[in-house]
């Protein structure tokens, strides 16, 4: 059995692993401009995922004037497929205050189902960021 942790970063040796991690997917295989990658890093928590104790997965959460924004949710190519993505999604929004009410992304296509399966709804047109297409997901709460 895998092994698969997520681990909410503390440290900055871990958040130079989430660095590389995203660095990986968005600048070296996506293509986005590395100046559009690097921005709010301060004021977001970050989340690194580990398998067998090896970096493999990263993403964040920051409040924004909306509500609460997942974002950057990477994981490095050789290590798709084997439910990183769910577990760091998983983990940011367990990571949320409990009164977020309004959680949204933006999804980029292929990644669109992984998000509804937590509840996640797509609004509005597809958009275009940093060459690749997007809908904004948002997740609806509804308190008792």
């Amino acid at each position: 059995m895998d092994a698969l942790q997520v681990i909410k970063v503390n440290n900055p040796q871990d958040l130079d692993k989430v660095f590389a991690i995203r660095k990986a997917v968005f600048v070296e295989e996506q293509n986005c401009p590395p100046e559009l990658e690097w921005e709010n890093e301060d004021v977001s928590k970050h989340f690194l995922a580990l398998l067998n104790n090896e970096p493999c997965g990263a993403c964040r959460w920051r409040k924004t004037e909306n509500g609460y924004k997942l974002e950057r949710f990477a994981v490095l190519k050789k290590f798709r497929g084997k439910r990183i993505g769910q577990a760091l999604v998983a983990a940011a929004l367990s990571d949320l205050p409990s009164d977020a009410d309004y959680i949204y992304l933006n999804a980029q296509l292929d990644a669109v189902r992984l998000y509804s399966r937590f509840g996640f709804i797509a609004e509005g047109d597809q958009f275009e960021e940093a060459g690749i297409q997007h809908y904004r997901m948002v997740k609806k709460h509804h308190h008792a």
